[in-house]
């Protein structure tokens, strides 16, 4: 059966001057007409998504393969997210404040006030399960699980990358002596 996910691919665009709007106009006319498309830096297009797959790392990787057929050629997937996470991003999706997620033990930071977001799940599922003689939380768990659903696959699709797993170009699984070859290549 399946499901929703949602989840933002980052993409790093070859050199030269991009238009934003052909860009937007790209990953629309892929089929992803309400995606949420960011041009804010130099270099690089933000994409967040919600779709429908299996299971997330394949929705994830079809959504990326999509864009990079409509993308200007030399584009590469840089990153997918959620993976690493901050408070204020999971209390935006949860619909309360950070200051309330602050009250609450969360796990230890990965860095710089980042957390990994299938830890971040763990404490908030359970936090949902009332306590006797304690009121429910007050965080909308529903509006935010597409999003938790989407993570742990984020996280996995980001370490194949930088493990060269996945081939960045056309986001294939690369052969893992090619892989080897090219790893000693980069040294």
């Amino acid at each position: 059966m399946a499901e929703e996910f949602e989840f933002e691919l980052v993409f790093a665009l070859p050199e030269g001057e991009h238009d934003a709007f052909a860009l937007s106009d790209a990953v629309f006319e892929a089929g992803f007409e309400d995606a949420l498309v960011g041009t804010g830096h130099a270099g690089v297009l933000g994409v967040e998504l919600e779709t429908e797959g299996d299971d997330a790392e394949s929705a994830i990787l079809e959504a990326a393969r999509t864009l990079i057929r409509a993308l200007p050629a030399g584009t590469i997937l840089r990153e997918v997210r959620p993976d690493l996470v901050s408070l204020v991003d999971v209390a935006e999706k949860l619909e309360v404040k950070r200051q309330a997620l602050q009250q609450r033990k969360m796990p230890p930071p990965v860095a710089g006030g980042l957390y990994r977001i299938d830890e971040v799940m763990e404490v908030l599922i359970e936090a949902s399960k009332p306590k006797m003689g304690q009121r429910r939380p007050r965080f909308n768990l529903a509006s935010a699980l597409k999003w938790f659903r989407a993570g742990p696959a984020a996280r996995r699709v980001n370490a194949q990358l930088t493990m060269r797993e996945i081939d960045p170009v056309t986001i294939e699984r690369t052969n893992p002596l090619e892989r080897d070859k090219a790893a000693l290549l980069h040294i």
